[in-house]
């Protein structure tokens, strides 16, 4: 499965220059935990990437003012992209390799297409997984409910013998 057939499309963008409050609030409304953060000239322009964790333990945690300082202080700037073409397991390697719960997935011309997260990847191995465990289940039932009498020589009709052997 390719993960432009995964990726989450809708992604809520807002400048870098938008004050702390505003990407709260609009994480809080949209029941979000990340803002892609674009740049204030060019709003079709990726430049960054904040979480809600982010905010926690940039901001809160370090006791710095929201006030003083816009979305873009508390942004991730490296963005980890990924085709839309890779495979499930190549999002696993690219996230575990940079140490990140959300890729972004791009067009085959680096354009940005969607947003993938660790729970999207997660709900789609646990319906996998589901889907060979209903497997399995549908084979043991099959197996336990057949008519046919396991093999048994004293019900043999005719036609067979057992061969003798000499030494």
């Amino acid at each position: 499965m390719q993960l432009s057939e995964l990726c989450q499309r809708d992604i809520l963008t807002l400048s870098a220059e938008a004050s702390v409050r505003k990407a709260a609030e609009l994480m809080r409304t949209h029941h979000v935990g990340v803002l892609a953060l674009t740049d204030p000239e060019d709003p079709a322009r990726v430049v960054g990437v904040v979480t809600d964790r982010d905010l926690v333990i940039h901001l809160l945690a370090q006791d710095r003012s929201p006030l003083e300082h816009n979305i873009g202080a508390f942004s991730t700037v490296y963005l980890i992209r990924v085709p839309g073409t890779a495979t499930v397991h190549e999002a696993v390697q690219a996230m575990n390799q940079h140490g990140v719960r959300r890729i972004f997935i791009t067009e085959p011309d680096g354009r940005l297409m969607g947003l993938l997260s660790l729970d999207d990847l997660l709900v789609t191995l646990a319906d996998e997984l589901s889907g060979l465990s209903q497997a399995l289940r549908i084979g043991i039932d099959l197996e336990s409910s057949r008519t046919s009498p396991m093999f048994n020589p004293n019900e043999m009709s005719g036609g067979m013998y057992l061969a003798q052997h000499e030494p």
